[in-house]
């Protein structure tokens, strides 16, 4: 495996770091305090083509591989954890289906856009009934003639506040369980679609999410994606990406409260000497360092199989469960070595603790990942 980037991984890297340094960091506070959706930063990342990081050229993205979108990731994620997702989101869960699974035709109108940041795109699974368990979602999709008839509602969908379009899976056939689950590309203007109010969470609070209603929604069979049935196929290889990402946003996440964590025990003093100097911190930032760079370890490694085209479900589910609870604990020790500090929201020790915890739960919980890596492990 290499550990060197390359020239492209490089610039990458140093495009989104002096981006979220300028841009980001300065910001996210802000954002986070007003549920502020960060439009002006969105814009300018798809300026740089963030948005459609691994999409080839000809389909409006930027043509990198899957290791310089998890570079990115970590990036923008380090300097605010809402835009990360925002763009993980757009790249991972809706340009990436929609770039294995279209038709020429859907990624002229579905695609190309959304790479190039023109249109924001999202992913919608979930149903207030339906999370780990896909086939018990309830929206449903019946043909007539040459249109499907979608009725039905989703929740917790990130960007759907923004989004232009969404990746929509419905089920067309009860009786066969998961393969009876389709997907569709489907306007988020198109008439009977309605959105709720954006929901208030723990964290990540400048990233839109909200319900979306679906009621009598009449969208052409030229916009399902995929053949009828295959819409649970089309979701795990979906999420499969996905879930790099999010390990790639909790390690941007970690890494923040980390370095802040240790500036401020270099300068902050008790008994006359900096707390860095006391061996219960050092420890603390000890660990800390080392669980970051296991986590991009393994982050990379998913990114490197997905980009080589094998199968990589075990390995993005060890690299999300591992980044996701590393950032759980690292961002905990970081309230710690700030004290009283860390519990206020004068830092900002507190923001990146809310951030990490979601990175457990969506796009599959840790309970899941664990569900997938054991039975890899058992299959052999």
């Amino acid at each position: 495996m290499r550990f060197e980037l390359s020239d492209i991984q490089q610039m990458l890297r140093d495009t989104c770091r002096e981006f979220a340094a300028r841009e980001l960091t300065p910001n996210a506070r802000r954002w986070d305090e007003e549920h502020h959706f960060p439009t002006e930063a969105v814009k300018q990342m798809a300026e740089l083509g963030l948005l459609g990081i691994a999409v080839p050229e000809e389909w409006g993205g930027a043509g990198a591989d899957y290791v310089g979108y998890a570079i990115a990731m970590e990036e923008i994620s380090r300097g605010c954890a809402s835009t990360g997702v925002i763009m993980s989101v757009n790249n991972s869960l809706y340009c990436d289906p929609v770039m294995k699974f279209g038709t020429d035709a859907q990624k002229e109108r579905f695609l190309a856009p959304y790479a190039r940041g023109e249109k924001l795109g999202c992913f919608g699974l979930t149903e207030p009934e339906a999370g780990s368990d896909a086939a018990a979602q309830k929206t449903v999709a019946v043909r007539e003639g040459d249109e499907y008839v979608i009725t039905g509602s989703k929740n917790w969908i990130t960007n759907g506040p923004q989004a232009d379009a969404i990746v929509l899976f419905t089920i067309t056939d009860r009786s066969k369980g998961n393969k009876g689950i389709t997907a569709f590309l489907v306007d988020l203007d198109a008439p009977g679609v309605t959105r709720a109010p954006p929901d208030r969470k723990l964290g990540i609070t400048a990233s839109g999410s909200c319900s979306l209603f679906f009621d009598q929604v009449r969208v052409p069979v030229a916009q399902r994606l995929g053949n009828e049935g295959d819409g649970f196929k089309v979701a795990m290889s979906t999420l499969d990406g996905g879930r790099i990402g999010i390990a790639a946003q909790a390690l941007g996440i970690a890494r923040a409260a980390y370095e802040e964590a240790l500036a401020y025990s270099k300068e902050r003093k008790t008994f006359d000497r900096p707390i860095a100097n006391h061996q219960a911190i050092q420890f603390m930032l000890a660990d800390m360092a080392t669980e970051l760079d296991a986590a991009r370890l393994l982050v990379h490694r998913a990114a490197a199989l997905k980009d080589a085209g094998v199968r990589h479900s075990a390995e993005s589910s060890m690299a999300k469960l591992y980044a996701s609870e590393m950032s759980h604990r690292v961002t905990h020790k970081a309230i710690q070595i700030h004290g009283g500090y860390g519990y206020s929201k004068e830092f900002d020790a507190e923001r990146h603790y809310r951030d990490a915890r979601i990175t457990e739960i969506y796009e599959g919980t840790s309970e899941i990942q664990r569900i997938v890596i054991s039975n890899a492990l058992l299959k052999g």
